[in-house]
């Protein structure tokens, strides 16, 4: 029922003139959604409340509860045909509903309360659906939708995370707010986080890393009350520098699970590496900062390495950031190992001397749908410097694609391998003082791996044709020519 809800909603979101791509159906679904989800929450706070004859005072006021704006019943649970529409419903979203919630943020006790969440989302985002109807067409089918079960709430999550994987193809750079979960699981599976340790990513993007750690958490033991609060208000920490991809990930945390998310919007790499201090510190980075971005020299400034490359910035910041004895896996391009600016190879002894860079995991291209970079998966310790690197290579038997994703069978003998750092024909191992220490090259180099044939590219194999059909051609027309 979820998936065909979903469905239904694109198809109007399609014809309205206000939303042009998935990227725009995912915004506008997810704050219609929220407040669906609120009112849910806030009847389940209020049932509780009842059981143990306590009184529960709703966080919106009676105007903006949406079974009084968006639903209202009828006597049969049907939604009443004189509920607001076309014109009168959007001025009443736009003009009034809006301004109320973005109020939110300001008469907030704290940041970490879902009051102060309601109000950042509604600061940062705008009712982008210009027609009434198509408007009061979305939320009749959002009304449709329950949140009010554990199965419920499972079911919508993973549905969710279907919409914002559907994104990276939708351009506007929408690949950038989708990792692929196969290895973000296994990410958090090797990091192995632990109940009462505080996780950032300061690139949050979908918050895909903060909602595997949770569900890592969740089922890593028998939890207690304590243990609850701890994960709900003190364990993950995020920062985003887009409004769409902070609403994006903030709506992720919570249809997991996380009631009001420590999500920060804000840019990450504006911070001065020399301003955080050990209260800043966090136990666990996870994160796959942007690539290929170039940063202004006003932000370079912020870091003792200069370079324009963002994810270069991003890992001094990781660096930086963890405390010592802090563990991390970092994505990042698979060039990083050995390029020879001077900016990549300062990095690399900075990583090298400050963190053990005890496990490198090289993938192969096409892991990140619709995009051509090799990229590899960092996973360090700070605190102590790298004495051996264990590499494992990812070497499959078919190429990744859009229709062939990358899974975490593919993945499994990585984790197998990685617990020993054993040899294999995947695997091998390094040691820092044998590597160039001048440059401290790292390059993927698997020595362990038995020679093959390599296989040409399809397209390569087109190009040459086409070669050699303009070659023929030529040579029938020189023949003509001379008959």
């Amino acid at each position: 029922m979820f998936e065909q809800t979903f469905k239904n909603i694109d198809d109007i979101l399609h014809k309205d003139a206000g939303c042009g791509s998935e990227l725009d159906y995912v915004e506008q679904t997810s704050w219609i959604l929220f407040l669906k989800y609120l009112d849910d929450l806030e009847r389940d706070k209020a049932t509780a409340a009842e059981l143990t004859g306590k009184t529960y005072t709703p966080i919106i006021d009676k105007e903006y509860q949406w079974n009084t704006w968006a639903a209202p019943k009828l006597a049969d649970g049907k939604i009443d045909h004189n509920a607001l529409a076309g014109d009168d419903l959007a001025d009443f979203v736009n003009i009034k509903l809006f301004p109320y919630l973005k109020k939110f943020k300001t008469s907030a006790e704290s940041a970490d309360t879902i009051e102060y969440k309601i109000g950042e989302i509604f600061s940062e985002l705008k009712n982008r659906i210009q027609s009434g109807y198509n408007l009061r067409e979305v939320i009749n089918r959002i009304d449709e939708l329950r949140f009010r079960t554990h199965a419920e709430k499972h079911e919508m999550s993973h549905l969710y995370e279907d919409k914002i994987k559907n994104m990276g193809n939708a351009g506007r750079n929408g690949g950038e707010y989708y990792t692929p979960r196969p290895l973000i699981k296994t990410i958090v599976k090797v990091v192995a986080p632990e109940i009462g340790q505080k996780i950032y990513d300061g690139a949050v993007g979908s918050a895909g890393f903060l909602v595997e750690a949770f569900e890592y958490l969740k089922h890593s033991k028998k939890l207690t009350t304590d243990d609850t609060v701890t994960l709900q208000k003190k364990t993950f920490y995020g920062k985003e520098k887009k409004s769409l991809a902070y609403i994006i990930g903030t709506m992720n945390m919570i249809l997991h699970g996380v009631e009001a998310p420590n999500i920060v919007h804000t840019n990450t790499l504006a911070e001065n590496l020399a301003d955080i201090q050990e209260r800043d510190r966090y136990d666990v980075v996870l994160a796959n900062p942007p690539f290929g971005g170039k940063e202004r020299a006003e932000v370079q400034q912020n870091f003792p390495i200069k370079t324009g490359e963002t994810a270069s910035l991003f890992l001094q910041h990781f660096i930086k950031i963890l405390k010592a004895g802090g563990r991390a896996g970092v994505v990042i391009k698979n060039t990083f190992l050995s390029n020879t600016d001077n900016a990549s190879v300062s990095l690399r002894k900075l990583l090298l001397e400050n963190c053990n860079l005890h496990t490198v995991l090289d993938l192969p291209g096409g892991t990140f749908t619709g995009a051509g970079v090799k990229t590899v998966v960092l996973i360090f310790e700070k605190g102590a410097p790298t004495q051996k690197v264990w590499f494992y290579q990812l070497n499959l038997d078919r190429n990744l694609g859009k229709t062939n994703a990358l899974s975490e069978k593919d993945l499994a003998e990585f984790v197998e391998l990685q617990k020993t750092k054993a040899d294999s024909e995947n695997s091998w191992t390094i040691n820092v003082k044998d590597i160039d220490q001048t440059t401290f090259d790292l390059s993927a180099k698997n020595p362990n791996k038995k020679e093959e044939t390599a296989l040409r590219q399809p397209q390569e194999i087109l190009e040459e044709i086409k070669i050699l059909d303009e070659e023929s051609a030529e040579i029938l027309e020189t023949i003509r020519r001379l008959v």
